[in-house]
């Protein structure tokens, strides 16, 4: 796992606003959505494509993984902006209400023909009924979608859902996109907390999301940030625990049954502890 890379805090920064995208630069996320979507009205449309495109060619981000979320495919901004992402080169498009494998494909094919990079990697939001039921056909439809990121506040609306703490109404469906990203190998992100004043629920919620299995969290805030940084990053006692774990199974080799801490040690538990240790040290890089 030595190309892990983190994504414990994805921050969306409204792309119209210049101060913003000038200030994610020392802002201590993972990764950055510089959005053209949901935070930009429909006047500006155009100044923040520029932008944020303009942003995410400057390399001035430093270690931060930077995307550009698009306007949705059939909205009248959807194509010039995947042409305008795809020559700036970020490293990765966010697509919202990404439904089908088909819808993946066209993406891909127009990303390809518009002269995008290699690097440049597709993020499908997860966020209505359909998309949740085929989210395994969605993930593996191409080597170039290497994320899900779950639109937590879309998928409440579709249901008739409500939005109540321990988010019962809604762990099927996380639980379903969790799967089907695991079962293709690729990133999965949680979705936002609402009330930036509300520390003790995103908090709570950051530990569920981390508890469940996800990479991070997406973050409305900067506020967010160092929350979602500490849960999604394994603890000092684990990591201690997973140099230990590795250290009496490469002691114990060839011996049989191989214990720590009183516990039998598995080949499972090994791929889990050196899982810890990648991330622990992926982490560390970013400074």
């Amino acid at each position: 796992m030595t190309d892990f890379t983190p994504l414990r805090s994805v921050l969306y920064m409204p792309s119209s606003n210049e101060r913003a995208l000038e200030k994610a630069k020392s802002i201590a996320c993972d990764a950055l959505i510089l959005d053209l979507e949901d935070a930009v009205a429909p006047d500006a449309k155009e100044a923040a494509r520029e932008s944020a495109c303009a942003a995410a060619a400057s390399g001035e981000y430093g270690r931060r993984t930077v995307t550009i979320r698009a306007n949705g495919i059939g909205t009248q901004w959807h194509d010039a902006d995947l042409a305008a992402i795809a020559q700036a080169g970020p490293d990765a498009i966010v697509v919202p209400k990404v439904g089908s494998a088909a819808e993946v494909h066209q993406l891909v094919d127009a990303l390809e023909k518009a002269g995008a990079p290699d690097h440049t990697k597709l993020w499908a939001m997860i966020e209505t009924p359909v998309a949740v039921l085929d989210a395994l056909s969605i993930a593996r439809a191409s080597e170039r979608l290497t994320a899900f990121v779950i639109g937590t506040n879309d998928l409440v609306k579709e249901l008739y859902a409500e939005h109540v703490p321990g988010r019962a109404p809604i762990l099927p469906s996380l639980h379903t996109i969790l799967l089907a990203a695991r079962a293709a190998g690729i990133a999965v992100l949680d979705g936002v907390y609402n009330d930036v004043k509300d520390t003790d629920g995103f908090l709570a919620e950051c530990r569920q999301g981390r508890e469940m299995g996800f990479d991070g969290k997406t973050l409305i805030h900067p506020g967010q940030v160092e929350g979602a940084n500490t849960a999604f990053a394994p603890s000092e006692q684990a990591v201690e625990d997973a140099r230990g774990l590795i250290q009496a199974w490469e002691d114990g080799a060839g011996s049989g049954v191989v214990t720590y801490n009183g516990r039998m040690v598995e080949n499972l538990h090994v791929d889990s502890a050196r899982r810890t240790l990648a991330i622990h040290e992926a982490v560390r890089a970013l400074g």
